[in-house]
């Protein structure tokens, strides 16, 4: 008979060696394993964030709105920066070790001999978790894809796809078309469903007709919104929101996030009422690290793929006014280095590269002579710690330094930052 593994060190370590791929796309194993634990029976309200960049955000404000509404929230995010805890929130609080380890334990007892992933161990850690806690709603982020995600057991409530990029491309396709196929694979019959992405391919648009959904689609009018310099007002055929304080967390594109959130949350007023005051709130205090965090000097950015790049790009146009930032990156080895340095290249002076952890890390030396290629001056830094000092006796005391690339270069280096 197996030991049951004791800490969330050992059961997440458990779990990496389990299954013989990090990704297997396909239902029903999780399916087969949620049934035994009833997961599939009478679920919390569910809604599903989508898309390939932006789902962290949406998430993190459609749980604050329905907190700040009076509900109890759980809220399902992936990947996590510093603690795998980060992933599982009960009201905005991460749970704590000996609850995963609970569940992890109910898991493996219920999942005879089906294997499962480290991904599809957390979903189910969190529908577990989500159930005993008795939420009233849970909003769970796509992992990948979203038509083979282990979040896609449960049929959404609603369900918003927040943008349309190239990412994953080995798994769901090598174009926005087929991408989009995947994406909209969270939609279901008869519920509402948010198309956020202004320009929406072809594939996506018509799975989510096949997919028989109350589709919104902010690309043609069905939601709009409108900015001023100090608030914006949402829009959807009558209805229009007071003015609305502005996004705490930077960058415009956080106004298309917010804006698909509320779209999703005014689709479930019937069923589950949110105030306006609810949301302004929500606004104001949302919270998200990694995305053009700032802290002293340093600027903080989990951009992993080219559309993120050329987003935070812009953003970095217009803090820096010209000021050319120096950029230490590392980046895992299925993302478009080429296409990300292409974004950043005008607005970074050079580079340094740091070591990611294998398997799917690129090393420093590798990952600069991609960027040299690529154009930009770079050098091989190695570990963190020694990429983060080359940085700071390289840096003029009055530039800034991007820290970016990946979520894991975030999670190496942030800690290394608070005393400098």
């Amino acid at each position: 008979m197996m030991v049951m593994p004791n800490t969330l060190a050992e059961w997440l370590a458990y779990q990496e060696q389990l299954h013989p791929s990090a990704i297997e796309m396909g239902l029903e194993r999780v399916r087969r394993v949620a049934s035994r634990l009833g997961l599939l029976e009478a679920p919390p309200r569910t809604i599903i964030v989508g898309g390939t960049n932006g789902k962290g955000s949406t998430t993190t404000l459609l749980a604050l709105i329905y907190r700040e509404a009076g509900y109890t929230v759980g809220a399902y995010t992936s990947p996590h920066l510093f603690r795998y805890n980060e992933r599982v929130a009960i009201n905005g609080v991460p749970v704590e070790d000996a609850a995963l380890c609970s569940a992890f334990t109910a898991i493996e007892q219920a999942r005879a001999q089906d294997s499962l992933t480290y991904f599809e161990f957390g979903t189910l850690a969190a529908l577990w978790l989500f159930r005993a806690a008795k939420v009233d709603v849970q909003v769970l982020e796509v992992g990948l894809g979203g038509r083979l995600d282990a979040v896609n057991i449960l049929d959404a409530d609603a369900a918003i796809v927040t943008n349309i990029g190239l990412d994953h491309q080995a798994w769901l396709g090598s174009n926005r078309d087929a991408i989009g196929i995947e994406k909209a694979g969270i939609f279901r019959s008869r519920r509402p469903a948010i198309v956020a992405d202004h320009a929406p391919p072809a594939g996506l648009l018509a799975a989510a007709a096949t997919s028989k959904a109350h589709i919104q689609r902010f690309d043609r009018g069905d939601y709009s919104y409108q900015t001023g310099p100090h608030s914006w007002v949402w829009r959807s055929g009558t209805v229009a929101s007071p003015p609305l304080p502005l996004p705490a967390l930077i960058g415009s594109h956080q106004l298309d996030n917010a804006a698909g959130a509320i779209a999703v949350v005014q689709t479930l007023q019937p069923s589950m009422p949110a105030p306006w005051q609810a949301i302004e709130r929500a606004l104001q205090r949302v919270h998200l690290s990694g995305r053009m965090q700032v802290q002293g000097r340093f600027l903080l950015d989990v951009a992993h793929n080219a559309e993120a790049a050329q987003v935070l790009a812009q953003l970095l146009r217009e803090r820096f006014q010209g000021q050319r930032l120096l950029w230490i990156a590392g980046v895992l080895d299925d993302k478009p280095v080429e296409g990300m340095a292409a974004a950043l290249a005008p607005v970074v002076s050079h580079a340094i590269t740091c070591d990611l952890p294998s398997p799917r890390g690129l090393s420093a030396i590798t990952l600069a002579s991609r960027l040299t290629a690529a154009g930009i001056a770079t050098q091989a830094g190695g570990a963190p710690a020694a990429a983060l000092a080359l940085a700071l006796r390289q840096a003029p005391p009055d530039q800034h330094i991007l820290i970016s690339g990946s979520f894991l270069t975030l999670a190496a280096i942030a800690p290394l930052i608070s005393n400098v």
